[in-house]
């Protein structure tokens, strides 16, 4: 398999760039229902009016699945985050009032995050007693029915050339509680870019959004233990660091 070059290297994908299009190949045994249900979720966000890749085919290429999107020329809020240190707020506050924009929107077509998470609590490492807690502790907070991306981070938002902001990575996206959608944003600001820039998106999504902080921090646990399926060596050490503190009224953030 040969294409101009690599652009990202996930967990069980790799993206490359061929000309004018985007080829994102999955590794070989991922599975053919998760991958074609990504794709229909970033079409999906482009019919409710969401600023996302056009998808242009969805193939096999080498025993292998690729999703080719149209390539978006223009950096991630993540590198400009690396390449201008002191614009960190800057440009996290353009991923909250994406963010904002996103769960904004209502799609009924998308799967309900309570079971989501609960089937991914389901396939955690997490103890019989700990998964009981983690759905009971779901169960009790409000469903919601808005648009959210699951794992909207610096690394998933580019922004092109002529300034316009383009939503990646669909594979999460499902609709419920868009707090949850913020917890989840902050577990994976804190695995990928440490507690300061994870806070820092806490204190102005608080702030743009005019929700308290505690609204959120009751779902940090549950995005943790949900995100620990998926989740390497590493980030599992650091996970367990939210999954045990299950309530807030005792430990804060």
């Amino acid at each position: 398999m040969y294409f101009d070059r690599i652009i990202a290297v996930r967990n069980d994908r790799t993206i490359y760039r061929d000309g004018e299009r985007c080829l994102k190949v999955f590794n070989e045994g991922c599975s053919e229902a998760d991958v074609l249900s990504e794709a229909l979720n970033q079409a999906r966000a482009a019919e409710i009016g969401i600023s996302v890749p056009k998808i242009l085919e969805v193939t096999m290429i080498d025993g292998q699945w690729v999703i080719v999107s149209n390539f978006i020329r223009g950096k991630t809020i993540a590198r400009l985050k690396t390449e201008n240190p002191e614009l960190e707020e800057h440009y996290l506050s353009i991923l909250v009032k994406l963010q904002l924009e996103v769960n904004s929107k209502h799609c009924s077509e998308f799967e309900k995050l309570k079971d989501k998470f609960n089937k991914l609590i389901c396939k955690s490492d997490l103890s019989a007693t700990d998964r009981f807690t983690f759905h009971r502790l779901l169960d009790e907070l409000p469903m919601g029915d808005k648009l959210c991306h699951g794992d909207l981070t610096p690394s998933n938002v580019i922004i092109s050339e002529e300034e316009i902001p383009f939503i990646l990575d669909w594979s999460c996206a499902m609709q419920g509680n868009s707090l949850a959608d913020a917890a989840a944003s902050f577990i994976s600001l804190y695995l990928n870019d440490g507690s300061d820039s994870a806070n820092a998106y806490l204190r102005i999504y608080c702030e743009t959004s005019a929700i308290d902080k505690e609204s959120i921090q009751r779902w940090i646990p549950i995005a943790a233990a949900a995100k620990l399926a998926n989740a390497n060596a590493a980030e599992r050490e650091l996970l367990h660091i939210w999954i045990d503190k299950k309530s807030f009224k005792e430990k804060k953030v």
